[in-house]
């Protein structure tokens, strides 16, 4: 008799895969299976019987190995370890009987590459953060794909922000996250220079974020500072009288205190950052797949069950179907799948059957596109370099765009506001309506602008929290999920890139720990909310 329990332990917030087996009477054996790696600087104190590989053109079965495949090496695909535990034959390398069936409903030829140890979907600057993290600290040990439907980005979230940074959070790990992407940005020249090309300039511009509040609001925002500063960002608190007088420009009627940041705030270019990424993660040996991901296929793990719910069934994957441009279909056969497919993670999801099964199966990745406006005017005699990006009380954000007397500004819309996701067109009613007026007031100077430009983009949102889903999804057992940033996923990928990859190489979070914006707080029903969203 065999079972197998995955607990949700919501107290310690650890996952933990136990193995009991009843065997010989009423003895009771339990062991726990976790994952292991050899990574880069590790591969100097590998055994003797790993120092090379050799591959048996017969039977394609490896010999011995140099740098040993992590997922092979270790648990690889989940389900396969649990049955070479009891001894039931897996043989992977050539094709075992329990996946000959999804093997032979994906089987045409292959135009790419046919297999890897990790796939992700999406390659924006999240699935390119991550893919540069895992190749950049394992090197050769790992086979990293990325998927990307569109690589001009045209409509990709990424070139469409206005590419803000700040620690002006009421969450810590939101902070943390923030203030390693400014450290990230500010040494990027180095990090993610590629031999034969010039050293890339991401334009870092570190003049901060200045977040207003009235009377109503003022309490909670010197709380967050208390936090900010805790975690170590540099911030200061400051009344209307000294924001008048350092921002003379700045009208502060209705304004009772504002927080400005000192370091490590500001700006930069999302397109810089978005190609320099990839560029760096395919010197590295990651492989970019124009395509997109129409079909997932694998297995359920019917030993396995959740305590406390009727739900039993966990899911292994092993195949994706991926539609090129051309119709032709190309197969993918992976260990490891992380889906960073930005506002459109939620539908891709489905395609795992997140959201299409009974149970706790039956909930879906909230993640959703919402469009918002970006419009750029001409004020010749508006704030100058001084100023930081200014965060009204109502939301309407503002900041200098160049040396051209050019500023980019924008503003969420209320809920009963939210406009059609069906295309990109800007509405510049809503300007006229919401931004103008509230520019002009905060800045006498703007009375006067022109439009100079405007585009929409999508917001990978979260419909639950608006906080970012990062993690192992809980029932599928080598699925990972980096989305639903809500606005702040270009600050944060490159964190974020770094936890994916220290959970697949470490099995844990070793720098920030990411535990809470994990998909079991939706599954709980147990909202983590910023309270100062913008």
């Amino acid at each position: 008799m065999k079972a197998f329990m995955y607990q949700l332990n919501r107290s310690t917030k650890i996952y933990k895969l136990n193995l009991a087996c009843k065997c010989h009477g009423e003895r009771w054996l339990r062991r726990s299976f976790s994952s292991s790696l050899w990574t880069c600087d590790q591969q100097k104190d590998l055994p003797e019987k790993y120092s090379k590989w050799q591959v048996d053109q017969k039977t394609s079965e490896y010999q011995k190995q140099q740098f040993e495949n992590p997922f092979r090496r270790t648990l690889g695909i989940l389900s396969d370890d649990i049955k070479n535990y009891f001894g039931i034959n897996v043989n992977r390398g050539t094709g075992a009987e329990d996946d000959a069936s999804s093997t032979r409903s994906l089987r045409q030829r292959n135009i790419g590459p046919s297999h890897c140890d990790v796939l992700i979907i999406g390659g924006g600057v999240m699935g390119s953060a991550i893919a540069y993290h895992l190749k950049q600290r394992a090197l050769q040990g790992l086979d990293v794909i990325v998927v990307e439907e569109d690589p001009s980005y045209k409509c990709a979230s990424t070139v469409l922000s206005v590419g803000g940074i700040r620690q002006q959070f009421s969450i810590a790990e939101n902070i943390q996250l923030s203030l390693y992407g400014s450290e990230f940005l500010r040494h990027a020249h180095k990090l993610l220079a590629v031999e034969g090309h010039d050293p890339p300039d991401v334009q870092f511009s570190p003049h901060g974020y200045l977040t207003l509040a009235s009377v109503d609001g003022a309490e909670q925002l010197h709380q967050n500072y208390q936090l900010q500063v805790e975690v170590g960002a540099k911030v200061d608190f400051m009344s209307a009288e000294r924001l008048k007088a350092k921002f003379p420009w700045l009208n502060t009627d209705g304004v009772e205190a504002g927080v400005l940041g000192l370091e490590n705030e500001g700006w930069f270019d999302p397109w810089s950052l978005l190609l320099s990424l990839r560029r760096k993660a395919v010197s590295l040996g990651t492989h970019y797949v124009e395509g997109r991901l129409t079909k997932l296929e694998g297995e359920m793990l019917d030993d396995m069950v959740v305590e406390g719910v009727s739900q039993s069934n966990f899911k292994n994957l092993r195949h994706a179907e991926v539609t090129l441009p051309s119709g032709e279909k190309q197969y993918i056969k992976f260990a490891l799948l992380v889906l960073a497919a930005g506002s459109w993670t939620g539908q891709v999801g489905r395609l795992a059957g997140i959201g299409e099964g009974t149970g706790l199966m039956g909930i879906p990745i909230p993640v959703e596109p919402r469009k918002r406006y970006v419009y750029c005017f001409h004020a010749p005699d508006g704030p100058g370099l001084d100023s930081p990006l200014v965060i009204d009380p109502n939301g309407t954000y503002f900041r200098r765009e160049g040396y051209r007397g050019l500023y980019l500004c924008g503003q969420s819309p209320q809920p009963n506001q939210e406009p059609s996701i069906q295309d990109l067109e800007v509405d510049h009613q809503f300007f006229d309506d919401e931004v103008w007026p509230t520019l002009a007031n905060r800045v006498p100077l703007f009375d006067s602008l022109k439009m100079h430009s405007s585009w929409a983009g999508y917001y990978d949102y979260n419909t639950f929290d608006q906080n970012a889903i990062v993690g192992l999804h809980p029932l599928i057992s080598n699925i990972y999920i980096a989305a639903g940033f809500s606005g702040h996923g270009i600050q944060q990928a490159v964190g974020v890139g770094r936890a994916i990859m220290e959970s697949i190489v470490y099995g844990e979070y070793r720098t920030i720990n990411l535990e809470r914006f994990g998909f079991d707080r939706i599954l709980a029903n147990d909202p983590l909310y910023e309270t100062n969203i913008v």
